[in-house]
């Protein structure tokens, strides 16, 4: 039989027993890693990457780190609580008409195709229309998408991130009468800060601060509830609302802290007249404990033995009241 060795493709295996030739290495040195997977704003045409050398040349025209100076609207790169950009979607024909009578911003209405039309629909996409906000007709599937399954009744509006202001900013506000800040300490219901901006416009404060971190933001909830107070009172965002207060008081602020344990009664608050920067707790902790080591003053509202504790939003507007009362002389 002819030897199928020397048949064309075929392959002689070796016989012999012990080691084979290696690769001398050459395999082991190609498995080789090549370091960490680089940052993300390391990585050419990476969006982060895109998006930090657009800061780097924005802080090199500005001399400095770039600051939002607006007060939330369409226009501009807004942020939210965590650094990030962001958008809100208000569903719902009511939903819808009450956010544009309240003159919350927004960037889009989007209305289903072939909508059963009606009042709201009508007065929505008139509103709109006269505001400059862009009307899109939507197939229902794409808004099922962008309210993530919400009952939308064929009418969605989509609310720009808002650009709040660096707590220094707030010591430039151009406001008649004495400084008056309201700074918030861990109140996580978006309706509480709308109350809070409300009487904050009512009884001449100059700005609101919120931190950034456990802290409710300027939703559309929030804008709502402000009745049109949040498109004139600034709000700013504090990295640390403990070191924001802090540099108020060596900016010649007085800091004083509610809670119903407090030092002094509101009735004889004497720091009244003197630039103020009121700090509203939560509801079920109150102050936290480095913010509380930082008021100048702990204030109560004096209440009656059968109520035990007033809503955060009500504390804050009874106390401003207050402030605004003896300012004025009354």
């Amino acid at each position: 039989m002819a030897d199928n060795s020397k048949r064309r493709g075929a392959v002689r295996k070796s016989s012999k027993k012990g080691p084979t030739t290696g690769s001398g290495g050459q395999r082991r040195r190609g498995l080789t890693g090549r370091g960490p997977t680089p940052k993300a704003t390391e990585r050419t045409g990476h969006p982060a990457a895109r998006r930090a050398a657009r800061d780097a040349k924005s802080d090199g025209r500005s001399g400095g780190p770039a600051r939002s100076a607006g007060r939330g609207g369409p226009g501009g790169r807004g942020v939210d609580r965590s650094g990030k950009a962001s958008s809100e979607i208000v569903a719902g024909r009511n939903s819808v008409v009450e956010a544009l009578r309240a003159l919350i911003p927004a960037s889009t209405l989007y209305v289903a195709s072939r909508i059963d039309s009606d009042d709201r629909v009508r007065e929505a996409i008139g509103t709109a229309t006269e505001r400059g906000i862009a009307v899109l007709e939507t197939p229902r599937g794409e808004l099922d998408r962008l309210t993530d399954g919400a009952v939308h009744q064929g009418l969605a509006m989509q609310v720009p991130p808002y650009e709040y202001l660096h707590p220094d900013d707030l010591l430039e506000v151009e406001l008649p009468g004495v400084p008056l800040i309201v700074a918030l300490d861990g109140i996580t219901d978006p309706r509480n800060l709308g109350a809070i901006l409300r009487s904050v416009g009512a009884f001449g404060g100059h700005g609101v601060v919120v931190p950034q971190r456990r802290s409710a933001g300027m939703t559309a909830a929030a804008w709502k509830t402000s009745a049109g107070a949040a498109a004139r009172v600034p709000v700013a965002l504090a990295a640390n609302l403990t070191r924001a207060l802090q540099s108020y008081r060596k900016a010649g602020f007085f800091v004083i802290g509610l809670d119903a344990d407090g030092e002094v009664d509101l009735p004889g608050l004497e720091l009244a007249d003197q630039p103020l920067v009121v700090v509203v707790g939560s509801e079920g902790k109150g102050l936290s404990r480095l913010v509380r080591e930082t008021c100048d003053q702990i204030v109560s509202v004096p209440m009656s033995a059968a109520t035990e504790s007033l809503n955060a939003g009500i504390a804050a507007g009874v106390t401003l009241y207050e402030i605004a009362r003896r300012r004025s002389g009354r």
